[in-house]
């Protein structure tokens, strides 16, 4: 029954289905689960924070070209950049290893098929946070050779970008298996429908939660404001974080449908619809919050500043929630076939070692008839697709009793060079590498099989 299913769904289907590896995973799966969204979400708000203070570091600097007073602004963004990149690496290690070892087979095979970009990561991200160091500590040495300076934290935020793409790339392509045998290599995989709207999904996020943590960083009564930001209001900064979270919120909400409709229908479901407007639900009142703060006095513009970072923070809870059901979803079917191979896999291998137990006990034992010997190498050869009685992936072996009871000869070159009957029966493979001695022993075993 394994067998037959199993071919048949690879005859029809070009998705290739390997076999996993038989090992029990370290924690119960739900852990892993809970492990893996809890610490990607940890993860992903200082990957937002280190990428959406790069973009406004220079955004600000290159400002600060004509207005001192962004210069500053610069550089007080990019003495967060380092920090949030050192925490972001050390929060990577949990969720990398979670889809390790839950997601082993996909996650191994889109790196595989996207090969020298990923393995180009580490290289990427070295040279990155070299350059974020770089610029950060050499703020005087190029203080009157500004095009220098920028130029160092352009190239940063250049590579910046493109390595959320390779990450997205690949997570991307591990949920659909059936595009690992047309994919070629990265740049081919990052043109599939998903990946662009979610890159640019994962930019506003970015911009977002940099708008709120810098509404935070420089509202604090110890931040010296005063003297490290003169020609800046406290007002001004908290306007332009609100400003900053609101559009780039705004932004996500419609290029969410977009991340929705490039998604495959496989892994849609009505829990992940649920999950996804329950977030929506969460962060709508958080950015009218945001927006009636923009409306707000000086002294009452942060007066809501708390929820709504509670709101946006349950949204973000639910949206990375969301990932994870569809990822489930979108790999359910694949995996049920990645099983069944995984258990084909252990019977034939349970069978090779009786069988090699077996081919053992027959050289010691030179009083075994001619069929019982037929049944170890029937085992050997044939046991995978036929059965006495029954159909398998093959005709019963009482059928080619019927056929071949009174040709023996015709029978076994059939066996050695067989051809196709049955249209609705897979071809057979030839077994030209039987023995004469050991392919006499099987057609008189067969033989003796009653019908």
């Amino acid at each position: 029954m394994i067998n037959s299913l199993l071919i048949s769904l690879q005859t029809n289907i070009p998705t290739p289905v390997p076999k996993d590896l038989p090992l029990p995973l370290p924690l119960p799966e739900w852990l892993l689960i809970i492990i893996l969204v809890i610490s990607f979400l940890a993860h992903l708000v200082f990957v937002n924070l280190m990428l959406g203070g790069t973009l406004l570091t220079l955004w600000s600097q290159i400002k600060g070209l004509k207005d001192k007073k962004y210069d500053l602004l610069a550089k007080e963004i990019a003495s967060t950049i380092t920090v949030n990149k050192s925490i972001a690496v050390v929060l990577g290690v949990a969720p990398l290893l979670s889809i390790n070892v839950l997601y082993t087979v996909y996650f191994y095979s889109a790196n595989a098929l996207t090969g020298l970009v990923w393995i180009a990561v580490i290289p990427l991200v070295t040279i990155a946070f070299l350059l974020t160091y770089l610029h950060k500590y050499t703020w005087k040495v190029f203080e009157n050779n500004k095009a220098v300076h920028i130029s160092i934290l352009g190239l940063a935020t250049v590579i910046l970008l493109f390595i959320p793409f390779i990450f997205l790339t690949n997570i991307n392509l591990m949920m659909f298996p059936e595009k690992w045998a047309v994919v070629k290599g990265f740049f081919n995989a990052m043109m599939l429908p998903n990946v662009f709207p979610r890159y640019f999904h994962f930019l506003f996020a970015s911009l977002a939660v940099t708008g709120l943590f810098l509404f935070w960083y420089m509202s604090r009564k110890n931040y010296e404001f005063e003297n490290l930001l003169p020609g800046f209001t406290r007002y001004d900064i908290q306007r332009k974080g609100y400003s900053l979270a609101l559009i780039a919120s705004i932004c996500q909400m419609l290029i969410g449908p977009i991340v929705l409709l490039t998604l495959p229908s496989k892994g849609m479901g009505w829990n992940l619809i649920l999950i996804i407007f329950t977030g929506v639900a969460m962060a709508i009142p958080a950015m009218w919050m945001m927006w009636k703060g923009l409306q707000a006095s000086r002294e009452n513009i942060g007066k809501n500043f708390y929820k709504v970072v509670i709101l946006m923070s349950i949204t973000v809870v639910f949206m990375g929630s969301g990932r994870q059901i569809y990822r489930a979803n979108a790999l359910e079917p694949h995996q049920k076939l990645v099983k069944l191979r995984t258990e084909e896999f252990e019977q034939t291998r349970k069978i090779a070692i009786e069988n090699s137990k077996n081919q053992i006990s027959d050289e010691n034992n030179t009083d075994m008839s001619l069929a019982e010997k037929g049944k170890k190498v029937f085992n050997q050869y044939c046991a995978a697709c036929h059965k006495p009685k029954d159909r398998l992936v093959g005709p019963p072996v009482t059928e080619m009793v019927a056929i071949y009871k009174d040709d023996v000869e015709a029978m076994k070159k059939w066996i050695k060079n067989p051809g196709k009957k049955r249209a609705d029966m897979t071809q057979m493979p030839g077994f030209p590498q039987i023995p004469d001695d050991q392919l006499n022993e099987l057609t008189e075993y067969i033989l003796t099989i009653n019908n």
